[in-house]
Parts: structure tokens; C-alpha cells; sequence
């Protein structure tokens, strides 16, 4: 129970519950255990429930027709899964859910949420105020990986991505959440292609890396075109 209230105190839609809260919140949920590959969300599957990731990474996908798919997003301990779904007309999913190794969610139905009853009423009002700037933040992060991809170029997308990160990280040198292939995958475009590019855009003196630890040099912040506006 206590590993369970620890990852609820770290999720962003409850760690402004007191300690009291989070032990009603705890009891409400259910332990799924997954391996590497299920699928815990399918495209159009109606899901009436969330979950909290409580270890492992799940990896939010967009299937295509041709067997390609492109990674939206990783979710961590502490991540909502569903979150977004749950608050819908339809309740369907329009991406693909999968668990990228062993792990566990908590999951809660969505009228734990969102029928008063289920939480007093105080928490639950937290937790909707949470979960308003919860979906306000992926509303954001979306926005921001459409402005990666409108660039056309692949070092374009890279430069990109490079300063969206620094400017929130506030450093210039970080390591990032993707391996190789994730981040290829997420900038969709050609793994192998992105490494020369890497390779590239190093021996020119914009950015230093290694391995999934990159550093933007002043040179290739100053070609970056891109510039947050909120």
C-alpha cells in the first residue's frame, strides 16, 4: 500500500491530496500486472477507466494500415494513462496503448472521477483541477510536437526538438527520455538517417551527444528558427 500511495503522490492528478485522500484513492483501485507487448489500450477500444503507472513504461502509439507505427508518447511511473480518453463523448481510443516491458498500472473506473460519491466531494474537486491542467500540459505537448513536425527538414526537426528542450529544461546539455530508435520514431523519420544527421550536425559544431545525451552548442541554437510564443 505504500509503494501505491507513493506513485499516487507522484502523478500530477493527486499529489495535492492529503495523505488521508490518497489512502481513500488507494482502495479504490486495482492492481494490473502486464509484460512486454500487451496491449492495454487498442485503437477504437472504449475505455471507461484510468490507471496509474506504478512501474514500467508504456508506449502511446499510432498505428497505420501498412504496419507502421509512430510513437506519440512514453508514459513512467507516476504517468495517467487514459486520462484524456475518459473526459470524451465517445470514450474511444484513437491510438494503441503497449506496455515496453514488465510492469503495473492502478486502475480506477472513471466515476471515481467523475460521479461525486465515489471520493468526498473536497478531493474530487482537487482532482478535476488537476486534471484540467493535466490535459491543458498534453494539449501543449501536442502542439509543440506538431511544430517539430511542420518543419520539413530532418535537421530542421532536430533543432527543434534540441531547443524545445532547453529552453524547458533550462540547460543546454540534457539527456533525453528516447532512445534512438524512440526518438526517430517520434520525429518520424528514418533511424539511420538520424543518426548521420547526429553525426553531421556534430562535426559541424552545433550539438555534442552521446549516446542519448545531447548538448545544443550556441552555433546550432542560432539556427534554430523556432521560438515559443506562450
Amino acid at each position: 500500500m505504500e509503494e501505491v500511495q507513493k506513485a499516487l503522490q507522484a502523478c500530477r492528478l493527486f499529489r495535492d491530496l492529503p495523505e488521508e485522500g490518497l489512502e481513500t484513492l488507494a482502495g479504490l483501485g486495482r492492481r494490473r500486472r502486464f509484460g512486454r507487448g500487451a496491449l492495454l489500450i487498442e485503437p477504437q477500444e472504449t475505455v471507461d477507466w484510468f490507471g496509474v503507472v506504478l512501474s514500467g513504461r508504456v508506449l502511446i502509439l499510432q498505428m497505420f494500415s501498412d504496419g507502421v507505427s509512430s510513437l506519440m508518447n512514453t508514459l513512467r511511473p507516476g504517468y495517467v494513462l487514459g486520462a484524456d480518453l475518459i473526459c470524451t463523448d465517445s470514450l474511444r481510443s484513437p491510438y494503441t496503448a503497449m506496455a515496453d516491458g514488465d510492469g503495473a498500472l492502478l486502475v480506477f473506473s472513471r466515476t471515481a472521477l467523475l460521479e461525486p460519491g465515489t471520493l468526498p466531494e473536497a478531493y474530487r474537486l482537487m482532482v478535476w483541477g488537476a486534471l484540467l491542467r493535466f490535459l491543458s500540459h498534453e494539449n501543449m505537448r501536442k502542439h509543440y510536437r506538431l511544430a517539430i513536425l511542420s518543419r520539413r527538414g530532418l535537421r530542421d526537426r532536430v533543432l527543434t526538438w534540441l531547443t524545445m528542450q532547453t529552453r524547458r529544461r533550462g540547460t543546454n546539455q540534457f539527456q533525453a527520455g528516447f532512445s534512438r530508435e524512440e526518438l526517430a520514431d517520434f520525429l518520424c523519420v528514418n533511424r539511420s538517417a538520424l543518426s548521420h544527421e547526429l553525426s553531421k550536425m556534430a562535426a559541424e559544431g552545433l550539438i555534442a551527444f552521446h549516446r542519448n545525451e545531447f548538448t545544443l552548442l550556441e552555433a546550432g541554437e542560432a539556427l534554430c528558427t523556432w521560438r515559443e510564443t506562450d
